[in-house]
């Protein structure tokens, strides 16, 4: 489905864990020559890093204003912590007036440490000379420069913020973001998560006319937390007036059950559901049915998924329902190209990449001489 959007000009930004779609991204990105398939991950030789601070027109509307206060609010404080108006108020203002003047000076490089510089020199001193002064019980600046210090050059994650590779996801249409290493980082995963949900919106605001997706994969686990959960809200009960969809995947269907931001905001807005083989979850299945709202024509069909599949074929059944209004159960079945280019299975990842490694880095070779190789011993 989502090879297909892409195929239709769709842009495509995908959040995973587990490297699932690092070889279809390497194919984009060599298809593309390195304009499109962009896969973020972090490896300790080579930490994720953003920069919230850069476009490349120098065009920074309300949304996008308001997620790098979100972003540094959500640095400087924990997720118990009360913000105040004062606080808020005060940060959004050191935030505009910071784009006002890498606006009008474009000789001040855009990232999170000449804001830094900006708020410790400029913005505080400025603060000291107003009429109506702002006490530290109000807003204490020099709390909030000492938490956001370990950002700043020399401190311990530097690099998260300054990126000097400055790509402008805006226009990019196949976008990944694996942040298998980071999702138990209490540091760093409330900031991923965030400039991840900024992208999206970025795009889902400002480009007109044009199907944008997030896909959520098994990361939505950990993006569901009590600090995303009105992202999540305000994506889900939004993303369909920007002609965008927001999808997430799950194979652990207790996480389902359970969660509320999952049953209050992704449930109840979503009209498409599609579900693979139930079988091993009969037990629970009645739970499943009433959360999802199924009827015992749709439970039916679903429990029959891959009962009575054609052996000389490989291929799975799939269910899919469109708001209770119309439901079936259908065969999905791939070349072994595509399956190669899709699979999960790590033995097989391996194998593919291993094989393009042996080709200078050329993943389509790979994957059209590994495909040759598997229908031949299947004919055996």
């Amino acid at each position: 489905m989502v090879r297909q959007y892409y195929e239709q000009g769709a842009h495509v930004l995908l959040v995973d864990t587990g490297n699932s779609y690092q070889g279809l991204c390497e194919l984009i990105h060599r298809k593309t020559k390195g304009e499109d398939g962009v896969y973020f991950t972090y490896t300790n030789g080579s930490p994720i890093s953003f920069n919230p601070f850069y476009t490349d027109d120098y065009f920074f509307d309300v949304e996008k204003r308001e997620s790098i206060c979100t972003l540094l609010l959500t640095l400087w404080k924990s997720a118990d912590e009360h913000i105040t108006k004062t606080e808020a108020g005060e940060l959004g203002s050191a935030v505009n007036t910071y784009i006002e003047l890498i606006c009008a000076d474009h000789s001040v490089t855009p990232c999170f440490n000449t804001f830094y510089e900006y708020l410790r020199d400029v913005y505080r001193k400025d603060m000291e000379k107003r009429d109506i002064k702002v006490t530290l019980s109000d807003f204490n600046i020099n709390n909030l420069l000492t938490t956001l210090k370990q950002y700043y050059r020399g401190g311990r994650y530097d690099f998260l913020l300054n990126s000097d590779k400055n790509i402008d996801l805006l226009s990019k249409r196949f976008i990944v973001f694996e942040i298998d290493q980071v999702k138990d980082n209490k540091d760093l995963f409330p900031v991923v998560t965030i400039i991840i949900m900024e992208a999206f919106i970025n795009k889902m605001r400002r480009l007109k006319g044009i199907r944008k997706m997030i896909l959520i994969e098994e990361a939505w686990k950990a993006i569901a937390s009590a600090n995303m959960a009105d992202y999540i809200k305000y994506l889900y009960k939004t993303v369909r007036k920007y002609f965008g969809e927001a999808i997430v995947v799950t194979q652990e269907v207790d996480d389902i059950i359970q969660s509320p931001i999952v049953k209050e905001s992704i449930i109840n807005n979503s009209d498409c559901k599609i579900l693979l083989d139930q079988r091993k979850y009969m037990t629970k299945f009645d739970g499943i049915q009433a959360m999802l709202g199924l009827s015992e024509k749709e439970k039916s069909q679903i429990l029959s998924i891959n009962q009575n599949n054609d052996p000389n074929r490989l291929y799975k059944e799939v269910w899919i329902g469109l708001g209770g209004m119309q439901s079936a159960v259908y065969a999905t079945e791939v070349s072994m190209e595509e399956y190669l280019t899709y699979t999960t299975e790590e033995t097989e990842k391996v194998e593919v990449m291993n094989r393009a490694a042996q080709l200078g880095g050329d993943i389509e070779t790979a994957i059209r001489q590994l495909a040759i190789e598997k229908r031949n011993n299947k004919k055996k």
